[in-house]
């Protein structure tokens, strides 16, 4: 949403996003014709651990006090001066609110000048959802081909609209620091995976690949970034069980900098857990000097990590549920088995010939330029508000 946003106001749409916000931050922040709305801050002040920490009771205020804000605020003095509005939600969250806002909309004569559309980025919550209800409030749609046939299984249809990736996805990795890292792990196989520890992310079979990597020889270091989920015990201590050394790691300050310091002293540590956040500029060096970015999963819906490692002139390896940009051998390593054994045949195929492997990073670096935001408005989203006004 955030890139979303971003891009529609530099194309000249005045925008606006509402979402549950840091209560220390202003409510109301302008960046250009981008508004930022912080809501819901007075009950994340008694719940600063996030978004989700007392998530029913902001989803119960931003549900009630949200819509009629919008059409007070926002809404009606722009349709009374002729214009027309297009409000997008995203997640099982904002359903409700949207809910309030087609009744809303409907009670004082307006609906017809707004259209409302509902984003699914993940199946998360679908078992909430009134789906006959917000079918003929809404517009539905959903981030891939895959996403759009779940739905179509729970008898809802959705557009399919990708998602896209912001301007400094394409910003070149930190030179220095990609050689650094390079030259530091000349002589290891350097594994990557950002995700939440979730078995759907398939955390397991990493583990199960660099334990046969480092049987075969390959001396692999597999850089992991995962989340607070219980999962992730049972992840470090299948790695320990398979015979590799776990270390764990934390940054004491933000940037490549930081993040070298992270992955310093790593000889005798096969797997690495960093328990920091890794931010876009050192994420983008992690990814550029990785030998490759493991960004598959059992149910992914869209797969935005493994688009961010070709945008950034990594080898990106996806699985083949919602990666609807990637293609098998061209741009990335595309797996459809949980056998270790399919990658570590596909990715030394790649290994053996340079010449090759080169061509796949910089496929992925060319695909990934089709899906940045401003290709995705122009070519996907706003012809679909068109249809939908």
């Amino acid at each position: 949403m955030e890139g979303l946003t971003r891009a529609l106001s530099e194309l000249g749409f005045e925008t606006h996003l509402w979402f549950v916000g840091d209560p220390e931050l202003p409510g109301h922040e302008l960046r250009g014709l981008l508004h930022l709305h912080r809501w819901c801050q007075w009950i994340s002040a008694f719940h600063p651990g996030g978004v989700y920490d007392g998530e029913q009771g902001k989803h119960r205020d931003y549900a009630s006090s949200l819509p009629p804000h919008l059409w007070q605020h926002a809404l009606r003095e722009h349709l009374a001066r002729g214009g027309n509005a297009v409000v997008l939600a995203e997640e099982w969250q904002t359903v409700d609110a949207l809910l309030h806002l087609d009744a809303l909309l409907r009670a004082v004569g307006a609906r017809e000048r707004v259209s409302l559309l509902w984003n699914a980025n993940n199946t998360f919550g679908f078992e909430r959802i009134p789906w006959s209800r917000l079918s003929g409030a809404a517009t539905l749609t959903t981030v891939s081909r895959y996403m759009k046939h779940l739905m179509r299984d729970l008898g809802v249809g959705a557009l399919a609209i990708p998602n896209g990736l912001a301007p400094d996805a394409f910003d070149a990795p930190d030179a220095e620091g990609v050689s650094e890292l390079q030259r530091r792990f000349r002589d290891r196989t350097v594994l990557v995976k950002m995700a939440r520890f979730d078995p759907d992310k398939r955390w397991l079979l990493a583990v199960e690949t660099a334990a046969q990597l480092k049987c075969q020889g390959w001396r692999p270091l597999l850089v992991a970034r995962g989340g607070n989920e219980a999962h992730g015990v049972e992840v470090l201590g299948a790695a320990r069980a398979a015979g590799l050394r776990v270390g764990e790691r934390r940054a004491a300050r933000a940037g490549v900098r930081g993040l070298l310091e992270a992955l310093d002293g790593l000889r005798d540590v096969d797997v690495v857990q960093l328990h920091s956040y890794v931010d876009p500029e050192a994420r983008r060096t992690l990814f550029r000097s990785a030998d490759a970015v493991l960004a598959n999963s059992q149910h992914e819906p869209f797969g935005l990590v493994g688009l961010e490692a070709m945008a950034a002139g990594g080898l990106a390896v996806t699985g083949i549920s919602g990666e609807d940009y990637a293609v098998p051998g061209q741009n990335a390593i595309v797996l459809q088995t949980a056998d270790p054994r399919e990658f570590i045949g596909l990715f030394g195929r790649l290994r053996a010939n340079p010449g090759e492997e080169g061509a796949v990073r910089r496929a992925g670096q060319h695909t990934s330029r089709s899906y940045a935001w401003a290709e995705v408005l122009r070519r996907n989203l706003l012809p679909r508000l068109e249809l939908a006004r």
